[in-house]
């Protein structure tokens, strides 16, 4: 398995797409509860095809990812050679990932406590994993909302 297995709940959300992957597999829905119940170490196979499948076509179509801590931003434009980062550090105590943490860096992001960095990051030879990666680590896809912001603020 490539990346990690669907959780239950996104098992339960992607049903009609589980049934169409088990189909392409020729796999009935009699075949399936069989499979589950003689041959589970296969129908364990099958749950994480799947969930590769899913992930792939995911990680395929991300275009930003963010991952926001309490001093710390990092927002990534998830291009076809490399990712460009922005990363802002809050020297101080404040919060960003509060409302008032947050309504602060806003008013301040001129402060001498409001670092801004930009680089770009080369893949490695499989930029799927590399993405998936930063995910595990806690980041999350989003629309880039907030790298355009920042990107054209900084630019």
């Amino acid at each position: 398995m490539k990346y990690s297995r669907l959780t239950k709940e996104q098992f339960e959300e992607l049903h009609q797409e589980f049934i169409n992957f088990l189909a392409t597999q020729q796999i009935t829905e009699e075949e399936w509860t069989n499979l589950k119940t003689n041959k589970p170490e296969l129908a364990e196979t099958e749950l994480d095809v799947f969930s590769d499948l899913i992930w792939e076509g995911v990680l395929n179509n991300a275009e930003y990812l963010e991952h926001i801590s309490a001093q710390h931003m990092y927002l990534f434009k998830l291009g076809d050679i490399d990712m460009q980062a922005i990363v802002l550090n809050v020297k101080s105590d404040v919060d960003i990932t509060t409302t008032e943490g947050y309504n602060w860096l806003r008013e301040n992001l001129m402060d001498e406590n409001v670092e801004f960095l930009q680089a770009n990051k080369d893949y490695t030879e499989d930029k799927n994993l590399d993405k998936f990666k930063m995910i595990e680590q806690g980041a999350v896809i989003t629309k880039g909302d907030l790298f355009n912001y920042f990107n054209n603020l900084i630019n």
